[in-house]
Protein backbone atom coordinates (compact mmCIF):
# COMPACT_ATOMS: atom_id res chain seq x y z
CA UNK A 1 0.00 0.00 0.00
CA UNK A 2 1.16 3.29 -0.79
CA UNK A 3 1.99 5.93 1.62
CA UNK A 4 -0.71 9.03 0.90
CA UNK A 5 0.92 11.22 3.74
CA UNK A 6 4.39 11.62 2.09
CA UNK A 7 4.75 13.52 -1.19
CA UNK A 8 5.47 12.30 -4.03
CA UNK A 9 6.52 14.73 -7.07
CA UNK A 10 4.68 15.31 -10.03
CA UNK A 11 7.72 17.19 -11.51
CA UNK A 12 9.75 15.61 -14.52
CA UNK A 13 13.19 13.19 -13.11
CA UNK A 14 15.22 15.94 -14.85
CA UNK A 15 14.50 18.54 -12.54
CA UNK A 16 17.41 17.36 -10.31
CA UNK A 17 19.66 17.32 -13.53
CA UNK A 18 18.43 21.42 -14.25
CA UNK A 19 18.98 22.33 -10.82
CA UNK A 20 21.94 21.32 -10.88
CA UNK A 21 23.03 22.62 -14.29
CA UNK A 22 21.60 25.93 -13.19
CA UNK A 23 23.94 26.26 -9.98
CA UNK A 24 27.27 25.11 -12.47
CA UNK A 25 26.07 28.49 -14.70
CA UNK A 26 25.96 30.41 -11.47
CA UNK A 27 29.39 28.91 -9.95
CA UNK A 28 30.79 29.95 -13.79
CA UNK A 29 28.88 33.15 -13.79
CA UNK A 30 30.27 34.10 -10.51
CA UNK A 31 33.92 33.08 -11.52
CA UNK A 32 33.82 35.57 -14.81
CA UNK A 33 32.66 38.44 -12.67
CA UNK A 34 34.88 41.94 -12.34
CA UNK A 35 37.42 41.26 -9.41
CA UNK A 36 36.25 44.77 -8.18
CA UNK A 37 34.18 45.75 -4.86
CA UNK A 38 30.61 45.76 -6.63
CA UNK A 39 31.47 42.16 -8.90
CA UNK A 40 32.79 40.70 -5.72
CA UNK A 41 29.72 41.07 -3.44
CA UNK A 42 26.95 40.24 -5.63
CA UNK A 43 29.15 37.56 -7.14
CA UNK A 44 28.60 35.87 -3.54
CA UNK A 45 25.36 36.74 -3.80
CA UNK A 46 24.57 35.32 -6.35
CA UNK A 47 26.65 32.40 -5.79
CA UNK A 48 25.04 31.96 -2.47
CA UNK A 49 21.34 32.27 -3.48
CA UNK A 50 21.69 30.25 -7.18
CA UNK A 51 23.47 27.42 -6.03
CA UNK A 52 21.44 26.41 -2.73
CA UNK A 53 18.19 26.11 -5.37
CA UNK A 54 18.79 22.71 -5.94
CA UNK A 55 20.09 21.83 -1.78
CA UNK A 56 16.35 22.69 -0.80
CA UNK A 57 15.32 20.58 -3.80
CA UNK A 58 17.01 17.60 -2.52
CA UNK A 59 16.07 18.31 1.23
CA UNK A 60 12.32 18.48 -0.30
CA UNK A 61 12.82 15.09 -2.02
CA UNK A 62 13.67 13.52 1.70
CA UNK A 63 10.80 15.36 3.77
CA UNK A 64 8.86 12.85 6.11
CA UNK A 65 5.52 15.12 5.17
CA UNK A 66 3.16 17.64 2.86
CA UNK A 67 4.12 20.54 5.30
CA UNK A 68 7.87 20.09 5.59
CA UNK A 69 8.00 19.68 1.50
CA UNK A 70 6.23 22.67 0.71
CA UNK A 71 8.30 24.72 3.42
CA UNK A 72 11.38 23.04 1.35
CA UNK A 73 10.31 23.83 -1.91
CA UNK A 74 9.25 27.71 -0.84
CA UNK A 75 12.64 28.37 0.58
CA UNK A 76 13.80 27.42 -2.88
CA UNK A 77 11.61 29.49 -4.46
CA UNK A 78 12.85 32.12 -2.41
CA UNK A 79 16.32 31.77 -3.26
CA UNK A 80 15.45 31.56 -7.10
CA UNK A 81 13.86 34.96 -6.46
CA UNK A 82 16.88 36.47 -4.82
CA UNK A 83 19.15 35.00 -7.46
CA UNK A 84 17.07 36.84 -10.18
CA UNK A 85 17.75 39.98 -7.82
CA UNK A 86 21.61 39.62 -8.08
CA UNK A 87 21.16 39.29 -11.66
CA UNK A 88 19.54 42.00 -12.52
CA UNK A 89 21.82 44.08 -10.37
CA UNK A 90 24.26 42.74 -12.67
CA UNK A 91 22.73 44.01 -15.55
CA UNK A 92 21.95 47.22 -14.41
CA UNK A 93 24.99 48.69 -12.91
CA UNK A 94 26.70 47.07 -16.47
CA UNK A 95 28.73 44.31 -15.37
CA UNK A 96 27.73 42.11 -17.57
CA UNK A 97 25.12 42.49 -20.56
CA UNK A 98 22.03 41.86 -20.61
CA UNK A 99 22.26 39.19 -23.84
CA UNK A 100 24.53 36.71 -21.94
CA UNK A 101 22.66 36.17 -19.05
CA UNK A 102 19.18 36.04 -20.99
CA UNK A 103 19.55 32.03 -21.15
CA UNK A 104 19.72 32.49 -17.43
CA UNK A 105 17.11 34.67 -16.72
CA UNK A 106 14.53 32.47 -18.95
CA UNK A 107 16.18 29.05 -17.12
CA UNK A 108 15.17 30.75 -13.53
CA UNK A 109 11.82 31.70 -14.41
CA UNK A 110 11.02 28.28 -15.78
CA UNK A 111 12.64 26.70 -12.40
CA UNK A 112 10.27 29.43 -10.23
CA UNK A 113 7.15 27.83 -12.43
CA UNK A 114 8.29 24.00 -11.86
CA UNK A 115 8.58 24.53 -8.45
CA UNK A 116 5.29 26.43 -7.30
CA UNK A 117 3.62 24.29 -9.58
CA UNK A 118 4.84 21.68 -7.32
CA UNK A 119 4.07 23.52 -4.18
CA UNK A 120 0.47 23.37 -5.68
CA UNK A 121 0.22 20.58 -6.58
CA UNK A 122 0.28 19.28 -2.87
CA UNK A 123 -1.48 21.85 -1.36
CA UNK A 124 -4.19 20.88 -3.61
CA UNK A 125 -3.90 17.20 -2.77
CA UNK A 126 -3.99 17.97 0.85
CA UNK A 127 -7.59 19.31 0.21
CA UNK A 128 -9.29 16.63 -1.60
CA UNK A 129 -10.59 14.00 1.50
CA UNK A 130 -8.81 10.91 1.77
CA UNK A 131 -10.55 8.21 1.50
Amino acid sequence: MKDESKPTLTTPPELSVRLKQFALRVIKLSAALPRTPAGQVIGRQVLRSGISVGAHYREARRSRSNAEFIAKIELGLQELDETQYWVELLIEAGLVPEPRLRGLITESNELISILTTCVKNVKRREAVPQR
